[in-house]
């Protein structure tokens, strides 16, 4: 697994993106996540979209199932699934900000619903939930193997867990990790970044069995060309991008350095995009 050299908190990672707030939601939009271009005609919207189809396909969605979103953002992922599925949601975060936006969608909802927690310390009960996804959440844990064991107890058996993360490939060369992937860590808020083999022993320590694995760089990777287009084109017109990039008291605004990096990882292919499904057994195992 990458370590940063600098740990990075929970604390941190809510800090991180309550600070960014309004450029996340400028630049990323509502899903605050990767697209997935089959065709490569999609629109980004449509991207965002087909990234959650394409997880939710592996979890036999029914009607009044609970569902448990890891690293919500702005809520837009469950009311996704609400909307196509009529499936319950509970969406968590660690920021206060991402809360606020996610809240306004549950208030015209009976099927949403979010809160302010922390994942490795929750207070669901065991098998609270149906279903566990996590889009791009597991990377901010400190804890990875607790979080695997989290997303274990709070579910039924029988129950699916759906991940997509990002990951760095198997034997990273030194220069890969030194000016990729450390500095990736470090300017995300990410604690660390594991392989696909780190998952999925993760995983299968916590008791699920991994019945999935898909590479999907590929498909994603268009996903940074956008975003720093849309960064630039913001730089150019919005003063308050300019400001806050040279302001030296913007902790996270080391982030900006992060975006042609993380767009060079996934050409030379030293970080990968993983999609991992498991199931939790309906008996001991």
């Amino acid at each position: 697994m990458i370590l940063p050299r600098e740990p990075q908190s929970s604390a941190a990672v809510a800090e991180h993106y309550d600070d960014l707030d309004p450029f996340y939601r400028e630049i990323w939009g509502e899903h605050v996540h990767h697209g997935l271009w089959t065709t490569g005609h999609e629109t980004p919207d449509q991207a965002v979209e087909a990234l959650i189809a394409h997880l939710a396909d592996t979890l036999a969605l029914a009607p009044g199932q609970r569902i448990c979103d890891i690293g919500c953002g702005y809520g837009a992922t469950a009311e996704w699934l609400t909307g196509h599925y009529g499936v319950y949601v509970t969406g968590v975060t660690l920021s206060s900000a991402q809360l606020r936006q996610a809240e306004r969608r549950a208030a015209g909802s009976s099927l949403l619903n979010f809160m302010l927690q922390d994942w490795l310390t929750n207070t669901f009960e065991d098998g609270a939930f149906d279903h566990v996804i996590a889009i791009e959440s597991s990377e901010h844990m400190p804890d990875k193997q607790r979080f695997f064991d989290e997303a274990y107890r709070t579910m039924r058996p029988g129950g699916r867990l759906a991940l997509c993360a990002w990951l760095a490939r198997d034997q990273v060369r030194p220069w890969e990790e030194r000016h990729l992937l450390e500095p990736i860590c470090r300017e995300g808020r990410l604690p660390g970044m594991g392989t696909e083999s780190d998952y999925r022993t993760w995983a299968e320590r916590s008791g699920f069995i991994v019945d999935g694995f898909e590479d999907l760089s590929r498909n994603v990777r268009r996903t940074w060309s956008l975003c720093a287009g849309r960064v630039a084109k913001k730089l150019l017109t919005h003063s308050h991008y300019r400001h806050y990039l040279l302001d030296a008291r913007s902790s996270n605004r080391v982030f900006a350095l992060s975006l042609p990096r993380i767009w060079l990882a996934y050409v030379t292919g030293s970080m990968r995009y993983g999609f991992l499904t498991a199931q939790k057994p309906l008996g001991p195992v």
